[in-house]
């Protein structure tokens, strides 16, 4: 029988790791092409040799999404899986009905063709949008099990945008190793709060071998799950965490609605920010999806290490949360209204290169500036715009100090933020899956 020809849609993290698990070494299958979209500068290159297997000796190319059509029949493509995140269910269909008005079948792989089993308790934390409060959870179930007397290492979502190879797997412990490993504004902004926080964290394209290092010095393996991606190792305890600033969205964007069905614990963060008609809504979701998981609700207060009462205040937030998670506000605009900023100035006039593009293509947002850095040349157009806004002062809602790593010309402000349970109960419910 001739071999099922396979394109694999993706954004340089569960594409690869679905490539890596479930396609790599079956002999029935060919892999002829990823496509890439959501993150820059994956699109044009090759998924390389030395990962792609004895199959692949010439590794596997990778082009843009919008060639799909033309791939599809040029490259005789049988089937189209689909292999990314945080897309809204009218999104994944009308990508889907494309896929089949071309002539190809189209897929989705669940967790259960794609988790890794781990010899070590695995406590997975993912969420139903990007930018719902993951991260700062992940960091709080580290400090439990630390508390506990445990040995944790966190193992990252994928952000692969450098050298594949040299990424195969990564291992971060100190700040030094942000720069070893040549790290975006994007992952530092992942890795840097574990690291000033005593955690280990690994990363990187293949986490079979990633898992293999982890459990040699870790009691607990503590899944990080970025983008709102399913879980890649075998869960014992899943943690989901929901956004009710954007309420409905956890029963129409893929995968979180998987997540959320799957969830042990349901984690409704921002409750001191969201109105209670937001948060009940979330809460019929949850009832209506999964009524048997534990429900918690957190607060995620904000607070600043100076002062902006009465500055005109240019508010920097994270990336994905505005740009994937299609948020138009983040920690730093709450703070600028907390602290009673005097006013906001609007950075788009002064946005310049793909800063200014991902206005066009987000318009949701406005008058915040989404801190995207994928590499030097963005990073570089980030800086020059930040320096051209007249502000008193840059309202830093990024996990990260922006302002050590791109040197602004005015003062800086950092947000900080973390979760806090309103009813404490995970540390509880951590004892108890450690007691099985």
């Amino acid at each position: 029988m001739a071999k099922k020809r396979v394109l694999i849609m993706g954004a340089a993290g569960r594409d690869f790791h679905n490539f890596n698990v479930f396609y790599r070494d079956n002999k029935d299958v060919e892999v002829v092409a990823f496509t890439a979209y959501q993150i820059p500068n994956i699109a044009g290159r090759k998924y390389p040799k030395e990962l792609a297997g004895k199959q692949y000796p010439n590794g596997i190319k990778i082009y843009e999404e919008k060639e799909l059509p033309e791939l599809i029949k040029k490259l005789k493509v049988d089937e189209v899986e689909f292999a990314y995140s945080d897309v809204s269910f009218q999104t994944i269909m009308s990508k889907a009905s494309l896929v089949l008005a071309c002539g190809a079948d189209f897929k989705l792989l669940s967790g259960e063709h794609t988790y890794i089993k781990s010899r070590k308790p695995v406590i997975s934390v993912c969420a139903v949008r990007t930018g719902c409060g993951k991260s700062q959870t992940t960091r709080y179930i580290a400090d439990i099990l630390k508390g506990l007397g445990l040995k944790v290492v966190a193992i990252r979502h994928p952000m692969p945008y450098g050298d594949l190879v040299k990424q195969t797997w990564q291992r971060y412990e100190t700040l030094e190793d942000l720069k070893t490993h040549k790290c975006t504004i994007e992952e530092m902004e992942e890795y840097e709060p574990h690291i000033a926080a005593g955690h280990i964290i690994y990363s990187g394209v293949d986490y079979g071998e990633i898992l293999k290092r982890a459990e040699k010095e870790a009691d607990v393996i503590l899944w990080d799950g970025g983008n709102n991606d399913m879980s890649f190792y075998k869960p014992d305890l899943q943690i989901v965490v929901t956004d009710p600033l954007r309420a409905g969205n956890e029963a129409s964007y893929h995968p979180g609605a998987v997540n959320l069905r799957m969830a042990d614990v349901i984690v409704i963060n921002k409750v001191d920010t969201a109105s209670a008609a937001q948060v009940k809504l979330v809460k019929e979701n949850i009832k209506k999806m999964n009524p048997k998981a534990i429900l918690i609700e957190a607060e995620s207060p904000v607070t600043i290490d100076g002062i902006v009462k009465g500055k005109k205040v240019l508010v920097v937030e994270d990336g994905p949360t505005l740009t994937h998670g299609e948020m138009n506000f983040g920690a730093g605009h709450v703070a600028a209204r907390k602290f009673k900023a005097a006013k906001i100035v609007d950075p788009r006039p002064y946005a310049i290169g793909t800063i200014k593009k991902v206005y066009e293509n987000f318009s949701q947002i406005t008058d915040i500036l989404p801190a995207m850095g994928y590499g030097d040349a963005q990073m570089a157009e980030l800086k020059k715009t930040i320096n051209a806004i007249p502000a008193d002062v840059v309202i830093v809602g990024t996990p990260i100090d922006l302002a050590k790593h791109l040197n602004f010309n005015k003062p800086s402000v950092r947000v900080t933020y973390r979760l806090k349970e309103r009813k404490p109960a995970l540390k509880a419910i951590v004892q108890k899956l450690l007691r099985k």
